[in-house]
C-alpha cells in the first residue's frame, strides 16, 4: 500500500493492504514516544493512500509524521512520490533553521512581531518552498501523466513541545486534549475543499468552475472553464496540473501549535475516515483502544471508519482510510 515507518539509520519498509505498523521511537528527553499506522484499502481498486513515520526527523527529538491520498489513475504513484521525498526536500529547506520557536527573546520587535513569531515564519516559508518543489518533481517525472492525478498531503512536525501542521487538501489533523470532561477535540487543519468560500473565490478568479453534480449536490466540484472535466473534489493538491492554471495549488496552510502536557495524542488521516466518523468519534475510539495499548490506536480507527461506510452507505464504494496516531505524552 503506502505505510513507511522510518527510524534514524533504519530501513524503509513498504507495508502491505491492511498491515498494521508500530514504531517505538526511543527515548526523547525522558519520554518515550509511541506511534501507530493503519491502511485499509476501500473498494475502488489499488489503495491510493500513503504514509509515514519517521523518528529523529532534523534532530534526536524530532518526529515528522504524514498522510497523503492520492486520487485519478495515477494517484498511488503521486501519493508514493510525495511520501519518499518530500520529508527529504523539507529537511533541506530547513537545515539551516532555528528551533521552531526562538525561545530565548520574546519582546516585541521594532514591527509589532515577536522573535518566535519570526522563527515560525522561516520554517512555513520552508515548508511552503518544499510542497512547490515537490509538485515541480512531480511534473518532471517522464511516463507519469498527473495532468488528472495528483495527490493530497497533510505532515507535522515535532520538536520537543512544538508542533509545525502543513496541509493540502482534505486529509486532516486532530489533537486530542485531556480535559475534565475527557478527551476533548482540537481540529488543526482545515478540509480545504471547493465549497471553502475563499478557495471557490480563488478558483473562479482563475476562471475555473465551482459545481455539484445534480446526483451529489453535496459535494462541490472543480471543472474547467469549458469542459466538463475532471471535476476534483478538493481545491490544493499535488499534481492535477490540468487545473493549475485554474485555481487549484500547491501551497499548503500552514499552522504552529504549542504543546501542552494535557496534549495526549494526535491523529492524521485521510478523508476516508473523516467523511463517516466525526472528530469526537475518532477522539473516543483513540482513547478506547489506548487501553488495550498505543499500538492499537491507528487500527481501531481505520476498522471504526470502514464498519462507518458499510453502516451509512452500503450501496456505495468505500474510500481508502488511513491513520497514524502519534502519542505525546507517555
Amino acid at each position: 500500500m503506502g505505510i513507511c515507518i522510518s527510524k534514524a539509520s533504519s530501513e524503509i519498509h513498504d507495508a502491505d493492504y491492511g498491515q498494521e505498523n508500530v514504531v517505538h521511537f526511543g527515548d526523547c528527553n525522558g519520554v518515550e514516544v509511541i506511534a501507530s499506522a493503519f491502511s485499509h484499502p476501500g473498494s475502488k481498486g489499488i489503495n491510493q493512500d500513503a504514509a509515514i513515520l519517521y523518528q529523529g526527523y532534523g534532530d534526536e527529538s524530532g518526529d515528522f509524521c504524514g498522510i497523503f491520498d492520492g486520487h485519478g489513475k495515477n494517484g498511488h504513484y503521486v501519493s508514493k512520490l510525495v511520501r519518499n521525498h518530500l520529508p527529504s526536500l523539507f529537511l533541506k529547506q530547513a537545515k539551516f533553521l532555528p528551533k521552531i520557536r526562538a525561545k530565548l527573546n520574546t519582546n516585541k520587535l521594532d514591527d509589532g512581531d515577536t522573535t518566535e513569531n519570526k522563527s515560525f515564519l522561516k520554517w512555513k516559508e520552508a515548508c511552503v518552498s518544499a510542497f512547490k518543489l515537490m509538485d515541480k518533481q512531480i511534473k518532471q517525472v517522464e511516463k507519469l501523466d498527473c495532468c488528472t492525478s495528483g495527490s493530497t498531503a497533510v505532515i507535522a512536525i515535532r520538536q520537543d513541545e512544538d508542533l509545525v501542521v502543513a496541509n493540502l487538501g482534505d486529509s486532516r489533523a486532530v489533537l486530542g486534549r485531556k480535559t475534565d470532561n475527557g478527551v476533548k477535540a482540537i481540529q488543526l487543519t482545515t478540509d480545504l475543499k471547493p465549497s471553502v468560500p475563499c478557495e471557490a473565490e480563488r478558483i473562479r478568479k482563475c476562471n475555473g468552475r465551482v459545481i455539484a453534480l445534480k446526483e451529489e449536490p453535496h459535494i462541490q466540484r472543480v471543472w474547467l472553464p469549458n469542459e466538463d472535466t475532471p471535476g476534483l473534489a478538493m481545491s490544493r493538491a499535488f499534481g492535477d496540473f490540468m487545473l493549475k492554471y485554474h485555481g487549484i495549488i500547491s501551497t499548503p496552510e500552514v499552522s504552529y501549535h504549542n504543546l501542552s502536557p494535557n496534549d495526549h495524542f494526535l491523529v492524521l488521516a485521510t478523508d476516508g475516515v473523516w467523511d463517516v466518523l466525526s472528530n469526537d468519534e475518532v477522539m473516543s475510539t483513540v482513547c478506547s483502544a489506548y487501553e488495550y495499548g498505543e499500538e492499537m490506536a491507528a487500527k481501531a480507527v481505520v476498522e471504526a471508519a470502514v464498519d462507518a461506510w458499510k453502516r451509512r452507505f452500503p450501496n456505495s464504494r468505500r474510500d481508502d482510510c488511513t491513520a497514524i496516531c502519534l502519542f505525546l505524552q507517555k
